[in-house]
């Protein structure tokens, strides 16, 4: 199978955002291309057609190539639950939960074979296949266990690019340093050297890649210009206490940075919204007044519940409302929106059952059986009859306690509700806000409250404005890349 592999000298350098633009790229120039990386380590997940998990940041390279995400793509997720063990997803499901030791005893045979039998179903449906690695592919005590660098490119035989961030410096030592760790046939599959997230003059930086060329007979195949393009985050690490998109924006929603916060890739759409301040705030952070708050999901609910009480924020959350401000839950953000969490197997690690925030009547169990799909729906809120498409992916079942004082969200009572006074929202339906109208609804009923003229609501939905954030991606990328000496002669 045709095949390239695109790896980095260090993690961050931007691996993920480098396979997307190759995509887009090669998708314009006619080829039926596939995103692969074999396995990843993300909170942000994405459920397929098929009802099976993968990170978030394939999902989006298979948009850029132009192509529906499948479980293949992606055959092994770890999601960590931070107890240093994580959740093993094989092929778009979940396959148990292990401490990093224990993984590679119990899953490397397993997690391999997944990778072989995707790499061929892959390859028998597409041209060529774009591959993605993780970290660092010269890490010297974990190459012999390594699943997804260069033993997935030497299994393919696939010219490898080699990206560096000269950004945070010294890129010159990151690439011959990780050249000198890879053994010699690793080495032979560099075929060329992207530099990435360049600010400055190129002719200041010329000597240093004719040096590096002559030093390692590699050709440096692209100098990438710092992109200013909104694209999305793969881990939490790039989610910084404080951060605000669109400082200016009418509307301030502070989103709680919870300590496993997962899928905030949710959160991209508002971002979107020029007249939208979305404000990332640490559990250990005041609140402030913001016109919203959002309670994300997590990979470990309860034990995010108990960081909100302990640092202050479930009372702060709890007297907002009071006050009359709105509070939406997403997952497990909405799972802590009720008044009972109970986890009696230790699923997530805390057995046990626990009080929630008591802002719905609702009770929730954590189950072993997982739920992941895909869904179409139709709003009752905050506008009825607006189509309302996104996907599950949770293990806890929650139900009314009470009967009165909320409505369903959704014509599925089980997706989620909403108050009789449309303060407090709750909802298992991540990408909900990747609906235009329902999303511009919404936000109107906040603006509404701030005496502000509400937006048009017949606007598209956030994938045609993705679609021109992964052209824009394309487009600034590749004047900059020579990708000559890594394709196949032909398609």
């Amino acid at each position: 199978m045709k095949a390239i592999m695109v790896v980095g000298t260090t993690s961050h350098a931007g691996k993920s955002l480098i396979t997307a633009a190759i995509c887009r790229i090669l998708s314009r120039r006619g080829w039926r291309v596939a995103p692969f990386k074999g396995q990843n380590m993300a909170l942000n997940a994405y459920v397929t057609a098929s009802g099976g998990e993968i990170g978030h940041a394939q999902a989006v390279q298979a948009w850029a190539a132009g192509v529906a995400p499948w479980v293949e793509m992606n055959p092994i997720l770890l999601k960590p639950q931070g107890d240093m063990t994580s959740q093993v997803i094989i092929k778009g499901r979940a396959a148990g939960k292990v401490g990093a030791a224990e993984y590679y005893e119990q899953f490397f045979e397993v997690g391999w074979q997944a990778i072989e039998e995707s790499l061929r179903r892959l390859g028998e449906e597409f041209d060529l296949l774009v591959c993605e690695g993780a970290g660092s592919p010269a890490e010297i005590n974990l190459k012999h266990r390594d699943l997804t660098n260069m033993r997935v490119a030497k299994y393919l035989n696939a010219p490898t690019i080699l990206v560096v961030d000269i950004d945070r410096g010294g890129a010159f030592a990151h690439v011959i340093g990780t050249l000198e760790l890879l053994d010699p046939d690793e080495r032979a599959l560099i075929k060329g050297v992207v530099i990435n997230k360049f600010r400055g003059q190129r002719s200041l930086l010329q000597s240093g890649i004719d040096w590096l060329q002559e030093r390692t007979g590699i050709p440096v195949i692209g100098v990438i210009p710092w992109l200013d393009q909104s694209f999305p985050a793969e881990d939490s690490l790039s989610l910084i206490d404080g951060r605000s998109s669109n400082p200016t924006g009418d509307l301030n929603i502070a989103v709680i940075r919870l300590p496993r916060i997962s899928n905030f890739t949710d959160f991209d759409p508002l971002e979107s919204e020029s007249t939208v301040s979305v404000k990332y705030i640490s559990p250990k952070q005041p609140l402030g007044h913001p016109d919203a708050v959002i309670i994300p999901g997590s990979k470990t609910t309860i034990a995010d519940l108990i960081a909100l009480h302990k640092t202050g924020m479930a009372e702060e959350i709890q007297n907002y409302v009071a006050a009359g401000g709105t509070v939406l839950g997403i997952c497990g953000g909405y799972q802590m929106l009720g008044k009972i969490l109970a986890d009696p197997e230790g699923i997530e690690g805390q057995e046990g059952r626990y009080k929630g925030l008591g802002l719905l009547p609702l009770k929730t169990v954590i189950a072993g059986q997982k739920v992941a799909r895909q869904r179409l729906v139709a709003s009752n809120f905050p506008q009825e009859g607006l189509p309302v498409a996104g996907y599950e992916i949770h293990q806890g079942r929650t139900r009314l306690i009470e009967g009165e004082g909320t409505q369903p969200l959704f014509d599925d009572q089980n997706l989620g509700v909403v108050d009789d006074t449309q303060s407090v929202w709750g909802t298992y339906l991540h990408g909900i806000f990747d609906n235009g109208p329902w999303r511009r609804a919404w936000l109107n009923r906040l603006r509404q409250q701030r005496g502000l003229k509400s937006l048009p609501t017949g606007v598209p939905n956030y994938r045609e404005q993705r679609e021109l954030i992964l052209n824009a991606l394309a487009d600034a990328v590749e004047p900059h890349l020579n990708l000559t000496p890594v394709l196949p002669q032909s398609n």
